[in-house]
């Protein structure tokens, strides 16, 4: 099997979160201790995915090699891709086609954030998949705002609807989507929406018609925030600061989880924490080499 590549859709204006993003990328805002871009960052680690394409607007693409760099001190290599307009998701993947020359790819949203016991596995089994793809689905109170799964009598996903009035169920789609080399090609056969998009989910009903896609159902046991507004902003932030505080440990950690891949060694983990002594992350990564 070809190696999976991942990409990072970081592009957009974020104008549902001005002033706070005026002047500075929504990707690049700090979800309490980290950047917004390290949590979806080390989901596609997570996934063992160490070739990623970072997709940032012309303006901001500076800004985030600056805090990311070439992905070397994680033993990842990144790939920059500007997006000069942002017509739709589905668009990712023609800009990165020359990027994944063929390869299946992992593209996750930059502002989602995914956490739960058993995530890893879960990523392991869409990797494992071939052919088509894996999307995930998450109940949430509010499906009229998201790409919602409709699902058969048995539980199997039959339709995709975006921002439904009378949505079909409470599982939204998440902004995590496993598939297979075909994806430019299917993605240039999609015929913009009356809003002028190359939308996902019209690039998914096309795998999800041919019998070719898998919606896994994120269960109890798993968070995911879509921080687009002020108040999942917070609500992230305010999450991963509990969830650190009361377990003494990380979430969203590209240094902790390139340690634990065997991409990172001793000395490179110790570099990084060094580079932040003076506070509790930097102490933390430190603690790992004990």
């Amino acid at each position: 099997m070809t190696q999976r590549k991942g990409i990072i859709l970081a592009g957009g204006s974020g104008t549902r979160l001005y002033p706070i993003t005026v002047s500075v990328s929504k990707q690049l805002l700090p979800v309490y201790d980290k950047p917004m871009i390290y949590y979806p960052l080390s989901v596609l680690m997570l996934a063992g995915i160490n070739e990623i394409a970072v997709i940032t607007t012309p303006q901001d693409q500076d800004q985030f090699m600056r805090a990311l760099g070439d992905g070397s001190q994680w033993g990842v290599s990144l790939t920059y891709i500007v997006q000069p307009s942002p017509d739709g998701l589905a668009q990712a993947y023609l800009l990165a086609e020359d990027f994944l020359a063929g390869a299946p790819s992992a593209m996750v949203l930059g502002d989602n954030i995914f956490f739960g016991h058993g995530l890893p596995e879960l990523l392991a089994e869409a990797d494992a998949q071939e052919t088509g793809g894996t999307v995930f689905g998450y109940r949430v109170a509010d499906p009229e705002r998201y790409g919602v799964v409709d699902f058969d009598a048995e539980g199997n996903a039959r339709q995709i609807i975006e921002k439904p009035e009378v949505p079909p169920s409470n599982y939204a789609v998440t902004g995590l989507y496993f598939l297979d080399g075909d994806a430019p090609d299917r993605a240039r056969k999609v015929t913009p929406s009356d809003r002028g998009e190359l939308e996902i989910t019209t690039l998914l009903e096309g795998y999800l018609h041919e019998g070719m896609l898998k919606v896994k159902q994120m269960g109890r046991g798993y968070a995911w925030f879509d921080t687009g507004t002020h108040a999942s902003l917070l609500d992230a932030g305010n999450f991963v600061r509990t969830l650190q505080s009361r377990q003494g440990l990380q979430t969203g950690s590209p240094d902790e989880i390139a340690f634990d891949q065997g991409w990172i060694d001793r000395a490179g983990l110790e570099e990084r924490g060094k580079l932040f002594a003076k506070n509790d992350y930097g102490a933390y990564l430190l603690s790992l080499l004990k």
